[in-house]
């Protein structure tokens, strides 16, 4: 299927792309994005999708189950390796979910109109991968059953937790960001929810998108209400993308380890999270605009902007990387600049390459407007961006394994159970994502039409309660 097409004048440096192609009315909008939830059918790609992914996650839970009844002694930690694969998975998935929260919260807060078309499904991968996330800090205290000593009440042992752990400010960190984003995620389907309501054709699904929209009606006070609320958890989520994967990189820099020990850390991880997260979105976009039809609606120019965002996040996350190596020279430190040289030229050398073509080399393609509008092109850089942050934890929490006392240097070799498990905790993301595209609204529909050209034009705007000319609420 071939790009839609615009009018050339829309080449004009001068003059944007539209947002929207090929739609002029409200009531086209909102049949074209519906139609796929709408359809007693989803596309066989998307059966053959769910297949696999759900297969995955199902392995994943046995995986889990397994691991409680066996023992961590599964996975490949030793001493002094001894987070592994679980905190290395933990910090990636945690980054993928930092673009959604960006994408919705701060471009909103900005004004910025192209996040319109991307934000809910970038919310929703947000939520997902906190969800992934969640799963591996839970199941690396190998105690599962008693998990709920973290949290700061009563129990049966007289234990109170440790304030001073980085282990319980994750459990804060990530619970908060948790609960916040998912309220912002919801608030903002509540509209478009109404509208499944509306064209429900079974009472089965008008009851429960009904039940899910709260009453919504489209009312001036029901807007005033909206928009106040959104506006008030934009502000609560901003904040959160910065705090969140700093908290996270205290998890590092607060320990007495050499690489480890630094205040480049947490810039350094929220600019690497941003990254990862949009090389993740596009990652997402680029086959559900293919799959559900929704090329008139993220359009090239919703995917540019993005690349262009990977392109200055990279550059960032390159430079970290080169003032990692100038601060361990600096400060004179033997086995600080030990460290970082073990990184480039020591056992797992290669998996630092990886990560420095995947994360610095790769996305330098961006510059030139040819391949950041290129498919092929932008899919490759991006999931090379996927595979590079992977790396790029790895190499951090691996770094461990020649410390201070050469006589416990060992070689940390993942098990099948760590390759197991992160390919599951895959599979557990995508079968969620799978399962939201199919049931629930892709795009912001009332936020989507209030960046078209017609809602200047038409007398209610496009957050009227009137039926238009179908009998489909505008909104």
């Amino acid at each position: 299927m071939n790009e839609p097409t615009i009018d050339n004048t829309f080449e004009d440096p001068c003059q944007r792309a539209p947002l929207v192609l090929n739609h002029t009315e409200f009531a086209s909008v909102t049949t074209a994005i519906c139609q796929a939830n709408e359809s007693p059918r989803p596309p066989r790609a998307w059966y053959i999708a769910f297949a696999i992914s759900s297969t995955l996650a199902s392995l994943f839970g046995l995986l889990v189950l397994y691991l409680i009844i066996t023992g961590v002694g599964v996975w490949g930690n030793h001493s002094p390796t001894m987070w592994g694969f679980p905190i290395i998975n933990f910090v990636f998935w945690i980054g993928i979910g930092h673009a959604g929260t960006l994408i919705s919260a701060i471009l909103f807060l900005f004004r910025q109109k192209w996040r319109t078309a991307i934000n809910r499904f970038a919310e929703a991968m947000t939520i997902f991968a906190v969800i992934c996330a969640g799963t591996f800090p839970v199941i690396h205290v190998g105690r599962v059953w008693v998990v709920y000593w973290l949290f700061p009440f009563p129990n049966q042992m007289d234990l109170w937790p440790q304030f001073r752990s980085p282990l319980l400010w994750d459990v804060f960190a990530v619970s908060t960001y948790f609960t916040v984003s998912l309220m912002f995620w919801y608030v903002g389907m509540i509209p478009d929810l109404a509208t499944f309501r509306d064209r429900a054709v079974t009472k089965t699904r008008a009851i429960i998108y009904g039940i899910l929209a709260l009453g919504w009606c489209g009312s001036t006070r029901h807007w005033h209400r909206y928009e106040r609320a959104y506006l008030l958890l934009a502000a609560l989520a901003t904040p959160l993308v910065l705090s969140v994967h700093s908290v996270v990189s205290f998890d590092f820099a607060v320990a007495q380890v050499p690489g480890w020990h630094s205040t480049i850390f947490p810039p350094y991880f929220v600019a690497g999270a941003i990254f990862g997260g949009f090389a993740m979105v596009v990652t997402l976009a680029v086959p559900s605009r293919q799959l559900w039809g929704l090329k008139d609606f993220i359009t090239m120019r919703h995917l540019e902007n993005m690349n262009k965002i990977i392109l200055l996040t990279g550059s960032i996350v390159g430079y970290a990387y080169l003032m990692e190596f100038f601060t361990a020279w600096y400060s004179g430190a033997r086995y600080e600049s030990f460290a970082f040289i073990n990184r480039a030229f020591g056992q797992h050398a290669w998996a630092y390459w990886i990560m420095l073509f995947c994360n610095v080399a790769a996305p330098q393609l961006f510059w030139f407007k040819r391949c950041r509008r290129s498919i092929p092109v932008m899919f490759f850089v991006v999931m090379c961006v996927n595979v590079g942050m992977w790396f790029e934890r790895f190499v951090i929490v691996i770094s461990l394994e020649q410390d201070y006392l050469p006589s416990s240097w060992a070689y940390f070799a993942p098990t099948w159970v760590d390759l197991a498990m992160l390919i599951g905790s895959m599979g557990l993301f995508l079968t969620l994502f799978l399962l939201f595209i199919r049931y629930l609204p892709v795009i912001a529909m009332a936020e989507l039409k209030a960046v078209m050209p017609e809602a200047n034009a038409h007398p209610a705007g496009a957050h009227g309660s009137a039926d238009d000319q179908n009998g489909e609420a505008v909104s």
